[in-house]
């Protein structure tokens, strides 16, 4: 009988934990969900409002948040248009930081549209083929053939990623704003 309640009381235990456990599961679920919620609400605000702004609305600039953390990456004519781009992504609620990767444009620039949509491409390829990166919060944009990393991944996953967009052909450089998950 003495066996019986010993074995009872632990079963109790481990489901109390394990339920407890799987409480906290499922809140850091929600403020993860939360998080994103939050970071599509800030980028897709920023891509209204640079759409709705007659001085930035035909230009190529790419937004992107996680965590509150906004970057806008692309290319401006004017130093004007670049202020206003960063001026109108600050503004936005719920932006904690801004990063920008913004170049002027170059008419006389080899590196044409198609080509940065293809580095594009080959870089987010080459990264899915290398099934140990878990990349579903990464992010890859290149502006004039310059490739620009964002968002979340292992630390150990980093340098493995760089080294990827690099080894693309016609890639002039690689600028990381990767963080660890850790």
């Amino acid at each position: 009988m003495r066996y019986g309640l010993a074995v009872l009381s632990c079963l109790i235990l481990l489901t109390a934990v394990g339920c407890g456990g799987q409480q906290q599961r499922t809140a850091e679920d929600a403020g993860f969900v939360r998080a994103f919620a939050s970071d599509k609400r800030i980028m897709s605000t920023i891509l209204k409002k640079f759409l709705a702004d007659y001085l930035v609305r035909d230009l190529n600039i790419t937004p992107r948040c996680y965590n509150g953390h906004a970057y806008i990456v692309g290319e401006y004519e004017t130093e004007n248009q670049k202020e206003r781009a960063v001026e109108i992504a600050e503004g936005v609620e719920g932006v904690k930081t801004l990063e920008t990767y913004l170049l002027p444009m170059r008419v006389d620039d080899t590196c044409k549209p198609e080509d940065d949509l293809r580095i594009t491409s080959n870089v987010k390829a080459l990264i899915a083929d290398v099934r140990k990166i878990r990349s579903n919060n990464l992010s890859v944009v290149t502006a004039q053939c310059n490739v620009v990393l964002m968002g979340f991944v292992r630390k150990t996953d980093i340098m493995k990623i760089i080294e990827l967009a690099e080894s693309i052909e016609g890639v002039r450089s690689v600028r990381s704003y990767l963080k660890s998950l850790q």
